[in-house]
C-alpha cells in the first residue's frame, strides 16, 4: 500500500501493537470483565483489492484463524477498501495475543495489506447477549 509516510517496520508495529494489547487486556479486566473466560479476539485486516485480501484470508486460515466474510469500506480519505476480521478464541494473556498479532502483522507484509489492531468483547455476567434470529422463547 501506498503510505510511505506511514510505514513503520514491522517490528515497531509490532512492538506498538504489545502495549495496545496490554491497555486493551488492563480496560477490559478494570471494568469488571471476567479475567478467566475465553474471549473472541478480532484482529482487523484491510486490503486494496479482493483478490489480495482473499490470498491473506487463506493464509490467516492455514495459520489457525476463522476468517470472517470481507466487507467493503472507505478509509478517512474516501477511498474504497476491503476488509475482514481474522478471529481466534484465547483468554486475555497477552504473550498469547502477541503471538497472534505477530503472526497476522507478518502476513499483512508479506502480502502488502494492513494489520489495523484486534478487539474484543466484554465478558461477564452483566455483559450483553445477543439472541439468535428466529429463535423464540418456547414456554
Amino acid at each position: 500500500m501506498s503510505h510511505e509516510d506511514e510505514y513503520l517496520s514491522v517490528e515497531d508495529l509490532i512492538e506498538i501493537q504489545k502495549e495496545e494489547t496490554r491497555d486493551i487486556i488492563q480496560a477490559l479486566l478494570e471494568d469488571g470483565s471476567e479475567p478467566d473466560s475465553l474471549y473472541e479476539i478480532e484482529h482487523h485486516l484491510f486490503a486494496e483489492d479482493f483478490a489480495t485480501l482473499e490470498k491473506a484470508a487463506v493464509e490467516a486460515f492455514k495459520l489457525g484463524f476463522e476468517v470472517l466474510e470481507a466487507e467493503e469500506t472507505e478509509d478517512e480519505d474516501g477511498k474504497k477498501l476491503l476488509c475482514c476480521d481474522a478471529t481466534m478464541e484465547s483468554v486475555l494473556d497477552a504473550e498469547a495475543i502477541d503471538a497472534q498479532v505477530e503472526k497476522l502483522v507478518n502476513l499483512a507484509e508479506k502480502f502488502d495489506i494492513i494489520y489495523d489492531g484486534w478487539g474484543t468483547y466484554y465478558e461477564g455476567e452483566d455483559a450483553l447477549v445477543e439472541e439468535d434470529e428466529g429463535e423464540e422463547d418456547e414456554k
